[in-house]
């Protein structure tokens, strides 16, 4: 009966938002002798996996951070093969993407990107638009500094233009110019891979999600890993600067 109990408050307590650093592909790859792009081309089978789950359960959100505002500094060739990696899972995944009603948008500076990968990501979010489903939000050359620099200038700009006073922008001033700013913040953040940081992803956003880091690497990270992420979350009591007993309290009243 324990077990049943437990299983089914874990099935009422899904993330509405899931954000999740990739880590891992390069060691997996490494490990078995294999090229990087090897390790990467094997997450993007993850990928898949992870989106049908979530979109499964009633996930609103999966916000994956693909390639950093710093990963440029990588080999060249590991680089120009995660833009060509970029622009083949577009391609192969959009028509599936569409018919499982996912909605796929991009955030991060994708001025940097080629005007023909450019191309594809509008086209794909175009097609997936109308979807029902989980909204999958692709982080690429994005980095949690970059978002709140680019934000406060919006909103410094945006306040100045409208004769605004400066002591009068709040929290909530900035939060409307994020990348995110019209997703809820993340409940639960992931990283695989064994690192234990967050690494300039989501630095606004993540100021009270769930943090869970497992050393298991990205491409190793399956649906039963996903699940034990979630039941961790379940357990966790989210008090957003109130005391357990407040929060206890308000359970029992709703």
């Amino acid at each position: 009966m324990k077990n049943n109990l437990d299983k089914t408050a874990i099935q009422q307590i899904i993330p509405r938002h899931i954000a999740i650093v990739m880590d891992g592909n390069g060691r997996w790859a490494k490990a078995k002798r294999r090229p990087r792009l090897f390790g990467h081309h094997q997450g993007v089978e993850t990928v898949r996996e992870i989106i049908k789950m979530c979109n499964s359960i009633g996930v609103e959100c999966l916000t994956l951070f693909a390639f950093s505002s710093e990963n440029w500094s990588r080999p060249k060739e590991e680089v120009n093969g995660l833009m060509r990696l970029f622009m083949m899972a577009l391609k192969n995944e959009a028509k599936s993407l569409a018919k499982n009603g996912v909605i796929l948008e991009f955030i991060g500076d994708r001025s940097a990107f080629s005007e023909k990968l450019q191309k594809k990501i509008a086209e794909v979010e175009a097609l997936t638009a109308s979807g029902k489903g989980v909204r999958l939000v692709i982080a690429a050359n994005y980095g949690g500094r970059w978002d709140i620099l680019q934000s406060s200038k919006k909103m410094i700009t945006e306040g100045l233009a409208n004769g605004i006073d400066i002591d009068h922008l709040t929290e909530q001033s900035l939060q409307q110019q994020t990348a995110t700013q019209h997703l809820p913040d993340p409940d639960l953040f992931i990283r695989t891979g064994g690192e234990r940081r967050i690494s300039n992803f989501l630095l606004w956003q993540l100021a009270y999600t769930e943090l869970y880091f497992t050393d298991v690497l990205w491409p190793d990270f399956n649906r039963s890993e996903l699940q034990r992420a979630i039941d961790d979350f379940s357990t966790r009591q989210r008090r957003f600067g109130r005391t357990g007993d407040q929060v206890l309290e308000e359970k029992t009243n709703a």
